[in-house]
């Protein structure tokens, strides 16, 4: 039971703090109100519990045995996440159109994929399976439960916290301010991210 509270207390504290996911719950929620996060939400969640299931079919042993193929997923994600930050920069600096929408992905097929181009979800997964060694499905089962249960949990906070922020947001100048700092927020994730061992 250990390595499963271990693997526990590393979702929390991985989920809770603020990083790629948060940040597009939180725009998600300022946008469109709890409800309205709630297909991002999903997303995520399917795309880490898509993510461990790849992890478990034989990525996991690709990363162990070629280490510069983690570090590279790594470096694409970061770079991804930076165009995301310098896209959601560019919309808070420019006046903004109806047109113009930040380049944040969106919808539970976009926030799925997103999971695999999101650095943070790979160190997540990557330490919960080095914490929690899994040999067969039903190992894997509780994990599931885990990466289905915990960050469901968090994002709801970050949506409530987005939800609340959301009559602010109706303010052009205020919008622009968070687009901004959200951005440069993906920016220092995509850094951080890069610098971890």
């Amino acid at each position: 039971m250990n390595p499963l509270l271990a693997a526990c207390g590393l979702l929390c504290v991985a989920a809770i703090t603020p990083g790629p996911n948060n940040l597009v719950v939180l725009r998600a929620a300022g946008q469109a109100g709890l409800r309205g996060a709630m297909p991002a939400i999903v997303g995520i969640v399917c795309g880490g519990l898509l993510l461990l299931a790849v992890m478990a079919l034989g990525a996991g042993a690709a990363f162990a045995t070629h280490p510069p193929l983690r570090r590279w997923t790594g470096v694409v994600g970061a770079l991804y996440l930076v165009w995301l930050g310098v896209s959601l920069c560019a919309t808070g600096i420019a006046p903004r159109h109806a047109a113009t929408s930040a380049a944040l992905p969106a919808g539970i097929l976009g926030l799925i994929g997103f999971q695999f181009l999101n650095p943070k979800s790979w160190v997540i997964v990557l330490s919960v399976l080095a914490a929690v060694p899994a040999v067969g499905l039903r190992d894997y089962l509780p994990l599931a439960g885990l990466f289905v249960l915990i960050p469901t949990l968090c994002l709801l906070l970050w949506a409530t916290l987005g939800a609340w922020l959301a009559r602010w947001l109706v303010r052009p100048t205020v919008r622009r301010a968070v687009d901004i700092v959200m951005g440069a927020l993906l920016v220092a994730c995509a850094f951080l991210l890069l610098i971890e061992p």
